[in-house]
């Protein structure tokens, strides 16, 4: 039996276990359990590669696990509030963002102007006006609703152009309207804010405005520099970059689980189906949008991944800035896992289907029509 298959059946052990000793009361070690059931079964799906792309959230899961049974352990260390880090790691993962840019991607939008348009005015349409109506319907408390409209007024991130590379999607596209629509940022996420969360929630547009500029656009900026600069002289910062980014957003949503645990537990599974709502619509939307303007199908892939994929970091470190990380922040928090699971399994589902290429592309250069 391989390595694998004992870690599948080590994570059915513990689930088993930990059923029982919740039936039975012994919440002491339920947490403990239910994060081993997890951290196996992520390592079980490093084993299949149809499933392997899951493993990085089904471990963020252990961990959020164990904030939710122990939040204690993860909101102070001594007299330090681990929320302190929030901030200093995303501008480490939005230094990493800029370093695997260059301003030739940025050239692209001259190149793409009909993709990146209409990128760049799904994102900011779709998914803040279907965050509205998400709150009118599920009646959530003015902050948790001023969560789920600030993730949807947030730029797209990394996770999409990830996800857009394993579904053989059109990256250059996806790269460039994220660039793009992350420059806007700092203008159109405090709008969005304001005309629709300012209900909710008291909403300071240049305030916003100028923690949108620190915690993203200067360190991608700086991280634009380095790589103009430096770019290949640090391989070891390209090879570790990834592996702290990812560390860092499962420190953040972990952090942010701990400090809201007890609105979680009041609203959890109905924030739960709210967010998905939200993150489906944006695939769903945005691909059609795309079709709609008669856009190549990679086009319309990409569209979609870049429309429902939302950058929970800066969210999260938004809700901090305006000190209510423990309800504001939720609906980010919660997006970031479940924006990964729908993502990787629509970038694998449209993987085994390959986008059929414009006939013209079939061509070869020689014989192209003029």
């Amino acid at each position: 039996m391989n390595r694998y298959k004992l870690s599948g059946y080590l994570s059915l052990l513990a689930l088993i276990a930990y059923i029982v000793v919740s039936i039975l009361g012994i919440h002491s070690a339920a947490g403990w359990l239910l994060m081993l059931c997890f951290a196996a079964l992520a390592f079980a799906f490093r084993g299949n590669p149809v499933l392997k792309g899951f493993s990085y959230t089904v471990m963020i899961f252990a961990a959020v696990s164990l904030a939710m049974y122990y939040p204690q352990h993860f909101i102070k260390v001594g007299e330090f509030k681990l929320s302190a880090l929030i901030v200093p790691l995303l501008q480490i993962i939005m230094f990493g963002m800029g370093t695997s840019l260059s301003w030739a991607d940025f050239g692209q939008v001259a190149k793409m102007p009909m993709g990146i348009g209409v990128g760049i005015i799904g994102h900011y349409t779709i998914m803040p006006l279907v965050g509205y109506t998400i709150t009118r319907i599920f009646h959530f408390p003015p902050e948790i609703a001023a969560g789920i409209i600030l993730i949807g007024a947030c730029p797209s991130g990394l996770a999409s152009n990830v996800m857009s590379y394993l579904a053989g999607a059109n990256l250059a596209l996806s790269v460039s309207i994220t660039a793009t629509v992350t420059l806007l940022a700092p203008v159109i996420t405090p709008l969005w804010m304001k005309l629709l969360a300012g209900q909710f929630v008291e909403i300071v547009f240049w305030e916003m405005m100028w923690h949108i500029i620190q915690i993203v656009i200067l360190p991608i900026v700086l991280g634009l520099v380095f790589n103009h600069f430096l770019h290949g002289r640090f391989k070891w910062l390209d090879a570790a970059m990834p592996v702290v980014s990812m560390v860092s957003i499962g420190l953040i949503i972990v952090v942010i689980t701990a400090s809201g645990r007890d609105s979680l537990l009041t609203v959890g599974p109905l924030l739960v189906v709210a967010t998905l709502l939200h993150n489906i619509s944006g695939y769903i939307l945005g691909y059609w949008g795309a079709r709609l303007f008669r856009m190549p199908e990679k086009d319309c892939r990409t569209v979609a991944l870049e429309v429902g994929m939302q950058n929970g970091g800066l969210a999260s470190g938004l809700a901090l800035k305006m000190g209510k990380l423990a309800t504001v922040g939720l609906a980010p928090a919660v997006f970031g896992p479940l924006m990964n699971i729908t993502g990787s399994a629509l970038a694998n589902w449209w993987k085994g289907r390959p986008a059929e290429e414009p006939i013209a592309d079939q061509v070869p250069n020689a014989v192209k029509p003029h």
